[in-house]
């Protein structure tokens, strides 16, 4: 009787072990691992279901993703964290998907980012992803401008410098290059220190062929974080794209391929493509 108590009382601290372990490996981006350990455990609960997901998600396979996400929110329907992250998996179904299937994985994209906002409506990155949905989809997917300007004035409220990078969006949509210049800036001038807020103006910069005043911006985003592999990713990104300094590209690449990476940061399997296009031209 007291070997089966002391093995009641341990098992979920195992679990929790566990648990801590393969959330671990997900922050060093270590997808394939952290899933081995997650299907050590006999039983998850909801944030195991949700870590489970967020593997296969980054991993590309959607499916399984929406699965967990599916039973991690059965457990606790009324968490906008599970929400949030079923309404990116079915996004990503929608882009990558049958276009048969488009349209309704759209609409549920849509459908559970507006839970999630429900759910929580100070929620940050709900807001972005529905403002992104909004001004991003067609019409009849539930799209559109006017939807997306009324999430932007609800940013402001939470952030106004993601307010101002909303406002260029918006901006850019409607070919008003001079706004979209002016609200990138002011998002700078309000969160001087985010990097990257220094990196969404080197982009605008190189879409409109500035490539001077873009190497400043790199320039810039260099003193405020100058260990940050997203400046290394986002510059070779942009000397592929405009066929620009391809060995430097390739150099910035592989720099960015051995860094210490998050899931925050671009996933390395895009590194690599734009690494096989830069050896390529």
């Amino acid at each position: 009787m007291r070997k089966l108590a002391v093995l009641l009382f341990c098992t979920p601290l195992i679990a929790q072990d566990a648990l801590q372990r393969a959330s671990d490996l997900y922050g060093r981006t270590k997808y394939k691992e952290s899933l081995q350990v997650l299907g050590s455990e006999s039983t998850l609960d909801a944030s195991g279901y949700s870590l489970t997901g967020k593997n296969y998600f980054m991993l590309g396979d959607y499916k399984k993703a929406g699965e967990s996400f599916e039973k991690a929110a059965s457990l606790e329907p009324t968490n906008p964290e599970y929400a949030l992250w079923l309404g990116r998996t079915y996004g990503r179904k929608a882009e990558k998907g049958s276009w048969v299937l488009a349209p309704v994985n759209a609409s549920r994209t849509r459908q559970y980012l507006e839970k999630a906002v429900a759910l929580s409506p100070h929620y940050h990155e709900a807001l972005n992803d529905l403002f992104a949905f909004y001004l991003q989809a067609p019409g009849f997917a539930g799209g559109g401008v006017d939807k997306a300007e009324a999430i932007a004035k609800r940013v402001a409220e939470e952030s106004p410098a993601e307010y101002y990078y909303d406002q260029a969006q918006l901006a850019e949509r409607k070919k008003d290059y001079a706004a979209e210049e002016s609200h990138l800036r002011r998002a700078i001038a309000l969160a001087p220190r985010e990097v990257g807020r220094v990196i969404d103006l080197a982009r605008f910069l190189a879409r409109r062929g500035r490539a001077a005043e873009t190497e400043q911006a790199f320039a810039q985003a260099e003193e405020v974080a100058p260990a940050d592999p997203r400046i290394d990713f986002e510059r070779a990104k942009i000397y592929v794209e405009n066929r620009g300094d391809l060995e430097e590209a390739r150099r910035l690449l592989r720099q960015y391929l051995v860094a210490d990476l998050t899931p925050d940061y671009p996933a390395k399997e895009a590194a690599e493509t734009l690494l096989r296009k830069a050896m390529q031209d």
